[in-house]
């Protein structure tokens, strides 16, 4: 039987992140047992205390276990922290050392959305795929630059290391640890019964893009601020240095290291930002949003939007506006 150690943090977590795994996981051993097989999962909320206080009051949540009396488990998961990063690592550090040696005595690891700081702060993430709610990848970002975070995508995985994005796409990470343990028929089971949509791969529909502007590159910002002002035009990197004392190599590597972004991304997904909510708010037809964001090229446009967004224009449209006529 495979151990499962939900953590529960101090302070305020998700309380649908650990509530919700453990009912799917021991909804497997529910089905497993109704086939005549042997439970597959032994599910225990892992803590710090015997009492964890959640949402400034409202819930307790007891766990089964403190971490001293878990010598070894199989799978950790990771529930969303909220609040300030920092605060919620130092109150928890004492999870870091044991997660650290879980990890090396064999045990693989899931965070789910916001969790995916508190996994990095364990040094575990240093050079693997994460991702994390899109909401929070500039912060991320910048706290752990040395994680190769993929903003764009529900789930990633590495050297038995787990990531799931924003919200409740940690369900899909669920049942693909369920489908990895338990098989693919009763992850589709599983899907079924909790009316999960089984084949998410992508955050990038659900992506509303915000300029990373928390630096103090004011040459940076002044060319942000330009793209995001006149994004209806064609705009080039000889406009961008108007006025601006550097090379373009330099300016180009400055922008790429303020923003995650080269300029041409930037552009981008700036424009394509702009054509979404036209999508999503008018009766605009596919052109008429394309030339209003500076494109010409209904094969460029239609490209650079599903590379963003992962979806066609009018998928996105006809997902986002039922008001819209389907042209």
């Amino acid at each position: 039987m495979k151990h499962v150690s939900i953590l529960i943090p101090q302070g305020h977590s998700s309380l649908s992140n650990i509530e919700g795994t453990h009912h799917i996981l021991s909804e497997v051993n529910s089905f497993r047992r109704s086939m005549g097989q042997e439970p597959l999962f032994d599910v225990q909320l892992v803590g710090l205390s015997r009492a964890n206080t959640q949402r400034n009051g409202l819930f307790t949540v007891s766990p089964d276990l403190l971490i001293g009396e878990v010598p070894k488990t199989d799978l950790i998961i990771i529930p969303a922290l909220f609040g300030d990063v920092r605060s919620a690592v130092a109150e928890n550090s004492p999870f870091l050392e044991w997660i650290r040696e879980q990890y090396n005595n064999g045990a693989e690891i899931a965070s789910f959305c916001l969790g995916a700081f508190f996994l990095a702060a364990t040094g575990l993430l240093n050079g693997k795929p994460c991702t994390t709610h899109w909401r929070f990848a500039n912060e991320f970002r910048n706290m752990y630059p040395e994680v190769e975070l993929l903003d764009d995508r529900i789930m990633t995985e590495a050297g038995g290391i787990y990531t799931s994005g924003g919200a409740y796409s940690y369900l899909n990470l669920l049942l693909y640890l369920v489908e990895k343990n338990a098989g693919r028929d009763m992850a589709i089971l599983i899907a079924k019964a909790f009316m999960i949509d089984i084949e998410r791969h992508s955050q990038s529909p659900f992506i509303m893009f915000s300029g990373q502007k928390d630096h103090n590159d004011d040459a940076v910002i002044r060319a942000q601020e330009f793209i995001e002002q006149n994004y209806t035009e064609r705009i080039t990197v000889d406009e961008l240095l108007s006025g601006a004392a550097l090379s373009r190599r330099n300016f180009e590597r400055r922008f790429k290291k303020a923003t995650a972004n080269t300029v041409v991304e930037y552009i981008q997904r700036v424009k394509i930002e702009a054509a979404k909510k036209n999508l999503e708010s008018t009766r605009m037809n596919i052109n008429e949003v394309m030339y209003g964001v500076g494109y010409s090229d209904v094969k460029a446009f239609r490209e650079v939007f599903k590379k963003i967004t992962g979806m066609s224009p009018i998928d996105y449209r006809n997902k986002y506006n039922k008001e819209a006529v389907a042209l």
